[in-house]
């Protein structure tokens, strides 16, 4: 999956061709297919109604990546995404009453454009849902988020191992080769 700017004289994909005004604009009203049938998607920010939901969906993101967070890590995370102080956030892909997925992400400045970037650092669709166009579905809307607020970039990453989600992530952009470190502390 795509990863933020590179070294110098490199330029992901998505750079080369404009950056974000390049890639396409969502249509106004999403429309998805679940298991046969239609479904209209509103993408929204995360509201404090939503925790239940959320922590569901977040369950599962836990369980596929197979990790375990103490209870406190991911109460903290919610309160996080709730302050408006904090630039972490959610979106959210609603169908009806049900939530199908969420993207997590915040922005920060970079050194490699004049502006900031986001960073989409989870992005989670209910099994049930997948394959439908939900995931599809929440990036384009953090792009059209990303041009609204005059960020920059838009970037992720994702496990080298989840063919399915880098089929949807090619799509959009082709990965630029950087690893990523992580040192814990």
């Amino acid at each position: 999956m795509g990863k933020g700017a590179g070294a110098a004289g490199l330029r992901p994909a998505w750079q080369a061709s404009g950056g974000l005004s390049a890639l396409p604009n969502p249509p106004e009203s999403i429309f998805a297919k679940m298991k046969g049938k239609a479904m209209a998607l509103t993408i929204r920010d995360c509201v404090a109604a939503d925790e239940s939901a959320w922590r569901r969906l977040w369950d599962g993101f836990l369980a596929y990546y197979e990790v375990t967070l103490d209870p406190a890590v991911t109460a903290f995370t919610w309160a996080r995404l709730m302050d408006p102080a904090n630039a972490l956030k959610a979106r959210l892909a609603v169908d009806g009453d049900r939530v199908l997925g969420f993207a997590i992400h915040q922005h920060h400045p970079s050194t490699w454009v004049m502006g900031d970037d986001c960073y989409l650092e989870d992005l989670f669709v209910d099994p049930a849902a997948r394959g439908g166009g939900v995931g599809r579905a929440l990036i384009e809307d953090l792009i059209a988020l990303a041009r609204r607020q005059g960020w920059q970039r838009l970037y992720w990453n994702t496990d080298a191992s989840n063919e399915t989600a880098r089929r949807l992530y090619d799509s959009f952009v082709q990965d630029d080769g950087h690893i990523r470190y992580r040192l814990v502390l």
